[in-house]
């Protein structure tokens, strides 16, 4: 394997992991379509949803993006050298993690979809094409195939969808629809488990090899944690991902603070401060260890700008602007 002791790492992580038969469904959430009942409960779900204002819909959309593009991020999960599903069926730690990840977050995105296309708010062609857009375009982390790389990544990106979720819900509650903040509370919660795994993979990495984990660690957070959805494209013209990422500053789904805040969570968690190293390592470690608060910093005043900004139309809601 490709790092000390990784497959008994991994296996041990396997917990974050919850069976079939214990998990939600997306069924459990919305109107059974064989019930009697369909036609009303239907109508209460689109009569919460008028109350959810423009912005709440294109945060929630820009979420339901990201997680339709699964395809992508299962085929760079393979990717690195070392951590691989080589056969497709294998099953050794890593592919069972990564194909029981993968079947965990694809509820995620069929929840939303649904969602969305019952309460009527949203074009979901417009939706639809973009999703197509974005698993076409595919993603580049900035980790070539390197796995300690990888590892920050998705430690990163978990923690930072956890917080997108959790705070389209809050907002989402904030306007009575209650349905949708358990919604998004749940995939939040999912994600929480999922990083969880990530943070304590990469830990144990970090503690049998501190030098080259913490270089790969600061060579990451030099590239910036780029996200997901970053390359999504809706068929128009103009930028929808950093149209999209705008609204959710502005509304404070994620900002500019909470990329700080990552960022010191995984240097505390990881004890990054604690390492013994020297050389190159040595000013990774440096330099990861001010980085939030030079994040920090700034985060004011890109909200001051986020606000600033003029609004744009959105296709996913009928090009009204936002």
């Amino acid at each position: 394997m490709v790092f000390a002791d990784a497959e008994s790492i991994i296996t041990e992580n396997l917990k974050y992991l919850r069976p079939v038969a214990e998990s939600w469904q997306p069924s459990d959430f919305l109107p059974v379509s064989s019930a009697d009942s369909w036609h009303d409960e239907v109508r209460a779900l689109r009569e919460r949803a008028k109350a959810l204002p423009d912005g709440v819909l294109v945060v929630l959309v820009g979420n339901l993006v990201t997680e339709e593009a699964l395809p992508s991020y299962q085929t760079w999960l393979n990717r690195p050298d070392g951590l691989e599903d080589a056969t497709g069926a294998a099953e050794n730690p890593w592919a069972v993690w990564t194909r029981g990840w993968t079947a965990e977050e694809n509820r995620h995105g069929d929840l939303l979809n649904r969602y969305l296309y019952l309460s009527g708010r949203v074009d979901m062609r417009s939706t639809e094409i973009t999703t197509q857009h974005l698993i076409r375009n595919g993603f580049d982390t900035g980790s070539g195939k390197d796995p300690y790389k990888a590892l920050v990544y998705v430690s990163f990106q978990e923690r930072a969808t956890k917080i997108s979720h959790a705070n389209t819900g809050k907002l989402a509650g904030s306007y009575g629809e209650t349905v949708l903040e358990r919604i998004c509370a749940t995939i939040a919660g999912d994600e929480a488990r999922h990083e969880e795994a990530y943070k304590r993979i990469f830990a144990k990495v970090l503690e049998n090899e501190p030098g080259r984990a913490l270089t790969a660690f600061a060579e990451m957070m030099r590239l910036k944690i780029a996200m997901p959805a970053r390359r999504m494209d809706d068929g128009g013209d103009g930028d929808v991902f950093s149209n999209f990422a705008v609204v959710a500053q502005r509304l404070e789904v994620y900002t500019m603070r909470d990329y700080a805040d990552i960022i010191a969570h995984l240097v505390d968690f990881w004890r990054v401060g604690h390492c013994k190293v020297s050389g190159e390592a040595a000013r990774a470690q440096d330099y990861v260890c001010g980085l939030s608060e030079k994040y920090a910093a700034k985060a004011e005043r890109f909200q001051e700008i986020a606000r600033e900004l003029p609004a744009e139309p959105f296709n996913w809601i009928f090009r009204r602007q936002v």
